[in-house]
C-alpha cells in the first residue's frame, strides 16, 4: 500500500478522491432509472415481468413472483444446518441489541390544564430490498428486518432478483424467514424499488424502503423519496483504522483488507503516528493480497482508494478520522477508550486489537446499515428509529389557554395571519 506523509493537502486530496465514489457522482445512469420507474408507475406488473426476462433471464408471472412456503421450506434442506445456527445465534444478539433502541409514547401533564406529549408509531408497511447477483448476504437481510421488527412494523415485504433457475439464494430466504419477514418477491433491480414505491397488482406500495443495491438501486432510492421514506443512500464500504505505535501489523493488514475485497471501489485506510507500523502494514498487506481468493479486486480497490497516512501526532490522525468520517472506524491504540472520547463522526467504531469490522458485520449486534462517503458526519446507523414516526400530542383547557391567548394572537398578527389569530379569539369573545 502506498504510504504518505499526512498534510493538510494530502488530506484535501484524499476526501476529494474518497467522494468521487458517491452515487451522486453517477448521473449519467439516471435517465435509464428514471424510464425504469416511469414504466413500472405506468405498467405495473408487466413492467417488473419484462425487466426480470430481460435483466435476470427469468420468466415471472403472477403466480410465480411471489415465493412461496414450499419454496422457504425446501431452502431449508440447501442450506448447511450449522450455518442455520450461526444465523440463529446472530439473530439473538441483533434483536437484544435493537429492543434497547425501543421509543416509547409519553405525555406531560400539568395542573394548569395542559398536556404535551409524543405518540410513537411504528410504520405500516416497509420494503427490505436485498441484492442477488454474485453476491450472497444474509448479514444484511437480518440487519434490516430485525430492527423493523423490533418497531413493531404491521408488514415486512423482501425483494430480491431471482437466479436464473427462477429461485432466490436458499440462504438468502432461510435468513428472510428466521428474521420475520412477511412475504418476498423475486424482483430486484431499479424495477423492485419502483414496485415498492408506487406498487403493482401483486407488491402493494410500501412506506419505506431500505436496504443495499448497486448504483441502479442506489439511483432508483433517490429518486422514489418523497413518494416513500428511504434509509440512506449507500456508496461503496469503507474503512479507517487508527492506530499508533502498539497495534499488531498483521491484525490491521487483515481488517483493512477485510474492506477492500467488497469491490474495486471500496476504500481501505490506516491513519497512523508510527512510520515503522505503516512499513509493517504495507509488508502484511502485500503479504495477505497475494493468498486471498479475490485479490484482483483487492489490489484494484488498494491501488485507487487505499492510503496509509502517517500523522505527526495522535491530534491530527483523530482530526484526519474525523474529516473522512468513515463508514467503519477501528481504533488500536494505547488507550482505544480515551481515544474514542476524541472521534466525532464514524458510523461503527470499534475499539481494540479483538474488536475487528466483522464482528460488526455478522454478529455483535449493532447494525451493519452504515453511514457512507462521508455521511457519518450527519447520518446515523440502522435503527428501531427508522421505522416509526412520532406525532406531537397538544390539549390545554380553556383555562390554560385563556392566560396565553392574547400573546398567541399577538404573535400571529405580528405574520400577519389575521386567521390564525381569529381561531384563538373566537374563543374568548363577549
Amino acid at each position: 500500500m502506498r504510504i504518505i506523509k499526512l498534510t493538510e493537502e494530502e488530506r484535501n486530496n484524499i476526501l476529494e478522491n474518497l467522494l468521487k465514489r458517491s452515487p451522486n457522482q453517477y448521473s449519467k445512469f439516471e435517465t435509464t432509472v428514471n424510464d425504469i420507474l416511469a414504466n413500472v408507475k405506468a405498467n405495473k406488473d408487466k413492467a417488473l415481468f419484462e425487466y426480470t426476462e430481460q435483466f435476470d433471464k427469468v420468466k415471472i408471472t403472477k403466480d410465480t413472483i411471489k415465493v412461496t412456503k414450499e419454496e422457504i421450506e425446501e431452502a431449508y434442506t440447501k442450506v448447511d444446518e450449522h450455518l442455520i445456527e450461526i444465523i440463529r445465534k446472530a439473530l439473538v444478539n441483533i434483536r437484544e441489541y435493537h429492543q434497547k433502541q425501543v421509543r416509547y409514547s409519553w405525555f406531560d401533564s400539568k395542573p394548569d390544564g395542559t398536556l404535551l406529549g409524543q405518540k410513537i408509531t411504528a410504520l405500516e408497511r416497509v420494503g427490505v430490498y436485498v441484492p442477488g447477483g454474485k453476491a450472497v448476504y444474509p448479514s444484511s437481510v437480518l440487519m434490516n428486518i430485525v430492527p423493523a421488527k423490533v418497531a413493531g412494523v404491521s408488514k415486512i415485504i423482501m425483494t430480491t432478483p431471482p437466479g436464473q433457475d427462477g429461485k432466490v439464494y436458499p440462504v438468502t430466504l432461510v435468513a428472510a424467514n428466521e428474521a420475520g419477514v412477511d412475504e418476498i418477491y423475486k424482483v430486484g433491480g431499479a424495477q423492485a424499488i419502483g414496485a415498492l414505491a408506487f406498487g403493482t397488482e401483486s407488491i402493494k406500495k410500501v412506506d419505506k424502503i431500505v436496504g443495499p443495491g448497486n448504483i441502479f438501486v442506489a439511483l432508483a432510492k433517490k429518486a422514489v423519496y418523497g413518494h416513500v421514506s428511504i434509509d440512506s443512500i449507500a456508496g461503496p464500504s469503507e474503512i479507517l483504522v487508527l492506530a499508533d505505535e502498539t497495534a499488531n501489523p498483521r491484525y490491521v493488514a487483515a481488517d483493512l483488507l477485510s474492506q477492500a475485497e467488497h469491490d474495486e471501489m471500496a476504500s481501505a485506510i490506516l491513519v497512523t503516528t508510527s512510520e515503522e507500523l505503516a512499513k509493517k502494514v504495507s509488508d502484511e498487506v502485500d503479504g495477505f493480497v497475494k493468498e486471498l481468493s479475490r485479490k484482483d479486486i483487492i489490489q484494484k480497490s488498494l491501488d485507487s482508494y487505499g492510503y496509509i497516512l502517517v500523522a505527526d501526532n495522535m491530534d491530527d490522525a483523530i482530526e484526519t478520522a474525523n474529516e473522512i468520517a468513515s463508514e467503519h472506524l477501528e481504533i488500536v491504540t494505547k488507550n482505544p477508550f480515551d481515544t474514542m472520547t476524541k472521534i466525532k463522526n464514524a458510523g461503527a467504531i470499534f475499539l481494540g486489537e479483538y474488536s475487528s469490522e466483522p464482528l460488526g458485520d455478522y454478529f455483535a449486534g449493532p447494525n451493519h446499515v452504515l453511514p457512507t462517503n462521508g455521511t457519518a458526519k450527519f447520518f446515523s446507523p440502522l435503527s428501531v428509529d427508522d421505522f416509526i414516526k412520532k406525532s406531537s400530542i397538544i390539549s390545554y383547557s380553556r383555562e390554560a389557554l385563556e392566560l396565553v391567548h392574547n400573546d398567541i394572537e399577538d404573535f400571529a398578527k405580528s405574520e400577519k395571519l389575521t386567521a390564525h389569530a381569529n381561531s384563538i379569539a373566537v374563543r374568548f369573545e363577549k
